[in-house]
């Protein structure tokens, strides 16, 4: 019994002592060290809604088209902060202040995160959605009006289904792939068809649009799955919709493990521009795509205790197959 009763006691002890800590990285995160150039430049990525500036949200999109290459600087569409963005990124900074919320949901991720994926740990708790880009960004970008439809979108990697319910509303039939558990329970409550990582590429259809969001550098065999892309989008006019993180740093989430891809794409530049034009020329015409149009987009997830959100720089391609004749040019 007294054994019982120490161990209860250390627990408790465990957890009030785990709290104070998180209280107290959250009140030196949020105090006067995160203006510290040495914070800022070892946590470039994390941003809150307060800090960020005017000045620094047009950096999320802006682009010296100079820097392109010559047939690529014609296909830039220039994106800005709009209302869909400012409300989710308001929507974030209400998340981020729910206390008690967060804490929970530290505990767990600090308990769960050495044998469950972090995308797992995000769609068990209901958290962490994603925002790549808004319906109005949406149509700009594939050149289409409000009350366009199609037949078919696929979305792989779709998460939460966030991003897919903006995308959706185009399409007659919605297909989704998703690897972690927790977020096909998601799709499955938004009554999408879900299709097996295997699955979608031998369905004896074609899709009007496939959409690959940030997923090229977290897969095993990228340049494989673009060809397989191809293979099933519809003739001539099918497209894909693809947004990559940049710099591109490619790895596979593997439980709570993160592991080097087997085939690795090397993007060659240092700024997005080049590495946007390294990518079309290089990669995607190896796959046997070309670009129709490209955008500068901040690739946004909801924050946590210590961040209202954070952000990633985001190239997002329309791509069109190209013709036999054309890719054997190549």
């Amino acid at each position: 019994m007294c054994h019982l009763q120490l161990r209860t006691l250390i627990f408790v002890a465990w957890v009030v002592g785990y709290i104070a800590f998180l209280l107290s990285v959250r009140r030196m995160w949020t105090g006067k060290y995160v203006r510290s150039p040495l914070v800022r430049s070892l946590f470039l990525n994390m941003v809150t809604e307060t800090e960020a500036s005017a000045a620094e949200t047009q950096e999320w999109y802006r682009c010296t088209p100079d820097l392109l290459g010559d047939s690529l600087r014609p296909l830039f569409v220039q994106s800005h902060l709009d209302s869909s963005t400012k409300t989710f990124l308001k929507r974030s900074a209400e998340k981020s202040s729910w206390l008690f919320t967060q804490l929970y949901h530290s505990f767990v991720s600090t308990v769960l995160s050495p044998v469950v994926s972090r995308t797992s740990i995000n769609g068990f708790l209901g958290r962490g959605s994603m925002f790549v880009f808004s319906a109005d960004q949406f149509q700009r970008l594939l050149q289409i009006s409000p009350d366009w439809k199609a037949e078919r979108l696929l979305d792989l990697g779709a998460g939460d289904g966030g991003v897919t319910e903006i995308m959706g509303a185009h399409f007659r039939e919605i297909y989704a792939t998703e690897v972690s558990l927790p977020m096909r329970w998601h799709l499955q409550r938004r009554n999408y068809k879900l299709l097996g990582i295997d699955e979608w590429q031998q369905t004896g259809f074609q899709y009007d649009v496939i959409s690959c969001l940030n997923l090229l550098d977290r897969c095993n065999d990228p340049l494989h799955l673009l060809r397989d892309i191809r293979q099933t989008l519809v003739p001539k006019t099918g497209r894909l919709i693809l947004a990559a993180v940049l710099p591109f740093q490619p790895y596979v989430e593997v439980g709570g493990r993160w592991e080097r891809p087997k085939e690795h794409l090397k993007i060659k530049g240092k700024t997005w521009e080049e590495q946007v034009t390294n990518l079309s020329n290089e990669v995607f015409r190896r796959a046997g795509f070309e670009v129709e149009a490209v955008t500068r987009l901040p690739y946004l997830c909801e924050g946590d205790m210590y961040s209202d959100y954070y952000v990633l720089d985001d190239a997002v391609f329309v791509l069109k197959a190209l013709d036999d004749t054309e890719e054997s040019a190549h």
